[in-house]
């Protein structure tokens, strides 16, 4: 196991994908925030927080379930549970900071923008995640990273946060190998 970030490099850069999110979107006009279930709303929620730190504005967040979009549903492998989205608010004509922990394939990210163009028409939609581990199989990017980390596709990208873990870090672990 190689610990990629603890808890201070998270939050910086959490404060630095906060920054770019704003930026990118000149100011928090119309701006809402989506992270998809789990980890990603751990990522959203504390987008919020920085944010707010930032530039003085709670924004809204919602919580995006993206089990019943997922490309292998019907597979037989799928172990995803069902447990719903939560957005009580409009995402038509709004600037959407989507959020998740890691990217990888991109099917995760596929299966979210599916789900909100389900729930209305954004004006636009951008990508921001805590690790890249490259090893794309559909052409989506993040907008905004915390940290690039190179990868095999034998190793294995784990994010543990306090509110569901115990405890903060990154970690890449080899294959067959567990925390």
């Amino acid at each position: 196991m190689i610990t990629i970030m603890e808890k201070e490099g998270i939050d910086r850069a959490i404060a630095r994908i906060a920054s770019e999110a704003v930026e990118h979107n000149d100011g928090v006009q119309d701006l809402v925030i989506i992270g998809i279930r789990t980890r990603g709303v751990i990522v959203a929620r504390r987008l919020q927080e920085a944010i707010a730190k930032q530039e003085g504005v709670l924004l809204p967040v919602g919580i995006l379930d993206i089990a019943l979009q997922r490309d292998d549903l019907l597979s037989g492998t799928c172990r995803a549970v069902f447990k719903g989205s939560e957005i009580d608010f409009d995402v038509n004509g709004k600037n959407v900071i989507l959020c998740d922990d890691v990217m990888y394939t991109g099917r995760t990210i596929r299966a979210a923008i599916s789900a909100l163009n389900g729930m209305g028409r954004a004006k636009n939609i951008r990508l921001y995640t805590l690790v890249d581990r490259g090893h794309r199989e559909l052409p989506f990017r993040a907008d905004g990273t915390g940290k690039n980390v190179p990868t095999s596709s034998r190793e294995k990208i784990v994010v543990h946060f306090k509110e569901t873990d115990g405890k903060e870090g990154v970690y890449l672990l080899k294959e067959n190998e567990t925390l």
